[in-house]
């Protein structure tokens, strides 16, 4: 038996940019149900947010995300979470580092640590945080 674990992130209108913008980081397909889509309307100005999104890649990698109506209550939080993001080689990790860094505030540039030939820490756009290295 197996068990996947799959990273969801939750936003206040901004899922559909964030799932575009993790797309265009890591390829793969995107999957974006808005409320309306699911028949489940409470306020018109949210419609079309996501009710439920995913990306997909060929690579492995995949997230979740949907939009908080705003009758729920809210709080991005601070460090609540983080999403770490490991590869087996520099390239395929700088190259997905490159795309993440697009608009985000590095924490901690991508470079050699005592533990990973790379590492390096940013929040993207969206204000999520990532852990990046290379495994071995």
């Amino acid at each position: 038996m197996s068990v996947d674990t799959v990273t969801h992130l939750n936003f206040r209108g901004q899922a559909r940019a964030a799932l575009t913008f993790y797309q265009s980081v890591f390829g793969g397909d995107a999957v974006v149900v808005t409320y309306e889509n699911a028949g489940n309307v409470q306020d018109p100005s949210e419609a079309d947010q996501v009710m439920w999104g995913q990306v997909t890649a060929p690579g492995g990698f995949r997230v979740m995300a949907y939009d908080v109506p705003s009758r729920l209550p809210w709080n991005p939080g601070e460090n609540a979470f983080f999403i770490s993001l490991r590869g087996e080689t520099a390239e395929e990790i700088t190259a997905y580092w490159d795309g993440l860094s697009a608009g985000a505030t590095v924490l901690q540039p991508l470079g050699p640590a005592g533990w990973a030939p790379l590492y390096g820490m940013l929040k993207d756009r969206f204000g999520v945080t990532w852990v990046v290295d290379v495994s071995r």
